[in-house]
């Protein structure tokens, strides 16, 4: 049987990130690969490149799977996707061509669980705070009192893959968690051992809440100026999700009334904000540049979930990544 026959076609300024030397030495052992890392734009300047091609590996710009491309590519099997969503590409004429399709959004979501973690954590003890105010006194700041991690309680906004990931990697600590998610199974809830309440409940009852909900028209605005103002003394705010979500000015009239509030945000709109944005002028507000995500090696995991499922593909197994339309509609 011949061996099949591939290409990367992704955006080369994260090619080697996802695809090691040892990724690409170990899916050159199961397919040819046809050329060199490709763009999208590079391909669409040359769709000869894929007419053979029974595998696609890509990534971020990854290429759309318009009418055009797919009758340039007429061998086409299998696109392999090592980064998160795949919306942005797939099409209604992808899928009435039976093309398989298998994303790594599940190994994908544990850099934002696991920094959401560490964010958590760090806000229970304040940890900022005191770091910053450190710095300003250029001697130690006077211990207060502290959440910290007992008994205390975490509120997460809707509990799609990375808050679950997140209540996973939460078991291990002596922590309540709670959640809203009008659309999460109540029994689902109960085996994660989370508890589902309103989103006011969320903020009035939390020591730290991690806002992990999509941006849809639904969710615009939905985090209000009312929703901080109701939060608990001492208690955080963390945003590794979408800005649109939260009512920035809202949040920027509380935390200058509420000095003892405190909020890490991964995410703001647009990106990189502007330099007059009142952010920074808050001395309880921290702004990281959306660095939740994968960054440098932590983007090999895609790559190498790509290597164990075209093993799979070849032996006929079931891919733990497969993507359908009707999956589709319920991932991230």
């Amino acid at each position: 049987m011949a061996r099949p026959k591939g290409i990367y076609i992704l955006d080369l300024r994260f090619s080697d990130n996802i695809y090691g030397p040892e990724q690409q030495a170990a899916i050159a052992e199961m397919v040819d690969v046809v050329a060199p890392p490709m763009s999208q734009q590079e391909v669409q300047k040359n769709l000869e490149v894929v007419r053979e091609v029974d595998f696609i590996f890509s990534g971020w710009g990854a290429p759309r799977m318009s009418v055009d491309f797919l009758a340039a590519a007429p061998k086409l099997q299998a696109v392999f996707y090592a980064s998160g969503t795949v919306k942005g590409f797939v099409t209604d004429e992808f899928w009435e061509r039976g093309i398989r399709l298998s994303g790594a959004n599940s190994v994908f979501v544990l850099p934002v669980a696991e920094f959401t973690i560490s964010q958590i954590l760090f806000c229970l003890k304040h940890g900022w705070r005191y770091a910053l105010e450190t710095r300003r006194r250029r001697t130690y700041a006077e211990h207060r009192e502290v959440p910290g991690a007992y008994g205390t309680t975490v509120g997460l906004i809707s509990l799609g893959a990375i808050a679950r990931r997140v209540v996973e990697l939460l078991r291990p600590y002596d922590l309540n968690v709670i959640a809203f998610d009008p659309f999460f199974p109540a029994a689902e809830a109960e085996k994660l051992g989370v508890k589902l309440v309103s989103l006011e409940e969320v903020f009035a009852k939390s020591d730290v809440v991690s806002l992990h909900a999509p941006l849809l028209p639904e969710t615009r605005k939905m985090i209000s100026a009312a929703h901080f103002a109701a939060m608990k003394s001492g208690a955080s705010f963390i945003n590794t999700a979408r800005a649109g979500v939260v009512d920035e000015a809202g949040l920027v009239e509380v935390f200058k009334q509420r000095p003892d509030l405190f909020a890490v945000l991964d995410v703001m709109y647009p990106e990189p904000p502007a330099t007059d944005h009142p952010f920074f002028d808050l001395p309880n507000v921290i702004i990281t540049p959306h660095i939740a995500g994968c960054m440098s090696l932590e983007c090999r995991r895609g790559g190498q979930f790509v290597v164990d499922e075209v093993g799979r593909y070849l032996r006929g197994e079931p891919l733990r990544g497969e993507i359908t339309r009707e999956r589709l509609a319920f991932i991230a």
